[in-house]
């Protein structure tokens, strides 16, 4: 690591020590962010370690929703990231006042408001319950037959659900744009490349994407799906930050990024607007700074703990 490098990461840690901070990297950030890092993970399993906790401090490197979950399990907490401008293109797709709307538009329905962790507090505010894409099945499989469920706001999570449980919902019309960047024809392309390699694909990719891959899963079930298989090469279908934690945590099997159309790899231009020396910036500034109204966030938290008892 360049000198400059190494005294960036130095100032850090040395404020990270000072706020009495710590530190989460989501999967997708830059490898350098993650190797400084107190905990690599999902989204909702950061804030729940975050929340262990006696830091005072949480600098989520992550999207702005996660900052926000963190805040929802954390209101003693200050919760910085390290840019506000880090957004998620699933999470707008679904703004909590459309939501309102469209549920007050058809009180017919009586929907039952499934709500992925990719969405903003309002929106969990809004929602029954949330889910990951880890426990949706769980989630949806534990709602009472007679309910119409609303899942929002990933239309291929819950086709995906939808799949696997048999259980029909009304899907918000949102995706994560990175991931419907990967198309049938670029994972058959690279498949053909590299035969023995295993598709492990996200469930936010579409059905034609799915169908090619040998495992669908969430991120964290990734890491165990590869190394407990006997196979030696991988094509990871999702943002390509996740490559750096499994190549760390499953050493000596071989991680492709799994292609676009356009590129070799597949970046979140959002995760990627996080950088050490913003992360710098927020912890000795302590901004930017996640606020939520207590009436937001104490609802949030409802759907979020309903998804705890749900899912034992």
């Amino acid at each position: 690591m360049p000198a400059a490098a190494t005294d960036l990461v130095e100032e850090i840690l040395d404020l990270k020590r000072q706020r009495n901070a710590v530190i989460l990297a989501h999967n997708y950030q830059s490898g350098e962010i993650q190797d400084l890092a107190d905990f690599v993970g999902d989204s909702l399993g950061l804030s729940f370690k975050a929340a262990e906790t006696q830091a005072d401090v949480i600098a989520f490197c992550g999207v702005h929703f996660m900052g926000e979950t963190a805040k929802i399990l954390s209101p003693s907490k200050t919760v910085v990231i390290p840019d506000m401008n880090a957004g998620c293109s699933l999470s707008d797709s679904c703004p909590a006042d459309k939501l309102a709307d469209f549920l007050a538009a058809h009180p017919e329905k009586n929907y039952y408001v499934i709500a992925y962790i990719n969405c903003s507090a309002g929106v969990k505010a809004i929602a029954d319950v949330i889910c990951t894409s880890g426990n949706a099945m769980k989630i949806v499989e534990s709602t009472p037959a007679d309910r119409n469920i609303l899942f929002v706001p990933d239309q291929n999570l819950g086709a995906w659900v939808m799949e696997k449980t048999g259980r029909k919902m009304d899907l918000w019309q949102g995706n994560c744009y990175v991931h419907v960047d990967f198309t049938r024809n670029s994972i058959a392309r690279i498949r053909s490349e590299h035969p023995d390699a295993k598709v492990v694909a996200h469930p936010e990719c579409t059905f034609a994407v799915r169908l090619l891959a040998d495992e669908v899963c969430s991120t964290e079930k990734m890491v165990g799906y590869c190394r407990d298989s006997t196979a030696q090469s991988f094509i990871i279908v999702t943002e390509s930050g996740m490559l750096h934690r499994l190549k760390k945590e499953v050493p000596g099997k071989t991680f492709l990024p799994g292609p676009t159309d356009l590129c070799a790899c597949n970046d979140c231009r959002y995760m990627k607007l996080n950088t050490l020396e913003k992360l710098r910036d927020c912890l000795e500034r302590l901004e930017p700074q996640i606020e939520i109204a207590e009436s937001i966030r104490s609802k949030a938290e409802r759907s979020v703990r309903r998804m705890l008892e749900l899912s034992r």
